[in-house]
């Protein structure tokens, strides 16, 4: 960025200037002045421009420019500056580098200037550098910290509820280092559990928990654990107490290290209702799976569905509707169910998950299929889509809503809803592109749209962009 540095206050003067310089012609002058900046004016002692030299590529309305004065050039914040620095050329002051907007046919054009005085003081050239590319790696700057802020925030929010679940849940969890077997983290109910204090058990090696005899196959458990999703649970004794205890452990990596998420239950571990590779293979699905039987109600799902709907565990959703987690409210589940009762499939549904007060919900794609007649179950391949959307370039999405897209939504709402809902998106898009126009300038914005800023303002807070753009300086 120019700065302060870039003017001639302080610098080392040529030892032989006169020797040097005296003998440069016209063409020589011509040159530099050409070389020195984008864009250079010749100006008298008025401020109007006598002559100029440009890309006119880059700036096509220099030749409009000539015989006007430099001022009527400009828009209107930049003529302060603009008479600042005539006032000090005239006085004989050190220039410095002000950024000045022109007014261009395609928008303003930013340049900064220094003037410097020739001709006995009579004329001065304005030599200038086009700050376009400066200002749209700015703006990419901007975007891509504001990226960087929001998807912090999410984290943040995640290890919010992540904590909350970890610390509220009834079943005893550890956190275990796979490569000590030290625990990092332990909730409340594995306190209780062993009858410890709380927050003692953090640090401590996980096999002293256990008696003597149990150590060596827990050690033996938790290798095989890190090598396959498949190995069942084993049951162990307690040290110092009788009693023995149902371990079930899953490997995971976090920053580079192994860990172990352990959890604990009293009594013997129920075997898997189902077993086989088709179930390790739906286990193991990177997308959502869950098993509903015939009125809806969730048999069992993947660990990818637990954690698209941020429960503890299968256990705690097992049982419940799966409207609960899908879908708005006698809509989508009532589409799906129609597609599969009259197909025995739905393909690439688009719904959303964990839609409740004051949240729309993550949209996702959902299939599903149907086996059976009588005592029919259904299938379900979820997967998430918000953060492929998400990521798409602002200033490259394609409309969310096609012609097909509405077509979609017959049976899902109304006509007069669909019409309502196209009007809105037509209109928060315009606002949108008008924001991303004038740089989140709300008067600017305003103005282009034909709107008064009072009406501005209150459309912003009806589509929740309030927050998201700032007034300027």
């Amino acid at each position: 960025m120019l700065s302060r540095k870039h003017s001639i206050e302080g610098k080392e003067p040529f030892g032989e200037a006169a020797e040097l310089f005296d003998a440069i012609g016209a063409d020589a002058a011509t040159k530099l002045a050409m070389v020195a900046g984008d864009l250079s004016l010749i100006l008298d002692e008025t401020g109007k421009i006598v002559d100029g030299t440009a890309n006119l590529s880059d700036f096509p309305e220099l030749q409009d420019w000539i015989g006007r004065d430099w001022l009527d050039t400009v828009t209107v914040e930049s003529r302060p500056k603009v008479m600042e620095m005539l006032a000090g050329a005239r006085k004989g002051r050190t220039q410095h580098w002000r950024q000045i907007n022109h007014i261009g046919s395609d928008g303003e054009v930013p340049v900064r200037y220094t003037l410097v005085t020739f001709g006995d003081g009579q004329r001065f050239i304005a030599f200038g550098r086009d700050m376009r590319e400066m200002a749209e790696l700015q703006q990419r700057l901007l975007q891509a910290q504001q990226s960087l802020e929001r998807d912090y925030l999410r984290l943040r929010q995640l290890e919010t509820r992540y904590r909350l679940l970890f610390e509220l849940s009834a079943e005893p969890v550890l956190i275990v280092d796979a490569e000590n077997y030290r625990i990092r983290e332990a909730n409340p109910s594995v306190h209780a559990l062993l009858g410890a204090k709380p927050g003692s058990l953090t640090g401590d090696r996980l096999t002293g928990l256990f008696s003597r005899s149990s150590r060596e196959p827990i050690i033996a458990f938790l290798g095989s654990v890190m090598a396959s999703n498949s190995v069942s649970p084993i049951e162990v004794g307690r040290a110092g107490s009788e009693g023995n205890l149902t371990l079930t452990a899953a490997g995971f990596r976090q920053h580079g290290k192994q860990f172990l998420i352990v959890r604990l239950s009293s009594g013997t571990a129920p075997s898997p209702p189902v077993a086989g590779s088709t179930l390790r293979v739906l286990e193991a699905m990177p997308d959502a799976f869950v098993l509903a039987d015939s009125e809806l109600k969730i048999v069992t799902a993947n660990l990818a569905f637990v954690e698209l709907v941020e429960a503890a565990s299968v256990d705690q959703i097992s049982g419940r509707q799966l409207g609960d987690f899908i879908g708005r409210p006698g809509i989508d589940i009532d589409l799906i169910t129609g597609q599969l009762a009259k197909h025995g499939f739905a393909q690439n549904v688009g719904t959303v998950i964990g839609a409740r007060e004051g949240f729309d919900g993550e949209p996702v794609e959902l299939s599903a299929v149907r086996a059976g007649d009588d005592d029919a179950y259904f299938g379900f391949v979820i997967r998430p889509v918000g953060r492929r959307l998400r990521d798409l370039p602002p200033n490259q999405q394609e409309l969310p809503l096609s012609v097909e897209q509405l077509t979609e939504l017959v049976g899902r709402m109304s006509l007069k809803d669909i019409v309502r809902e196209s009007t809105d998106l037509i209109e928060r898009l315009c606002i949108e592109a008008a924001l991303t126009y004038t740089s989140n300038n709300r008067a600017s914005a305003a103005e282009i749209l034909g709107l008064s800023r009072q009406s501005l303002y209150s459309k912003l807070h009806r589509y929740g962009l309030a927050n998201t753009v700032s007034e300027p300086d």
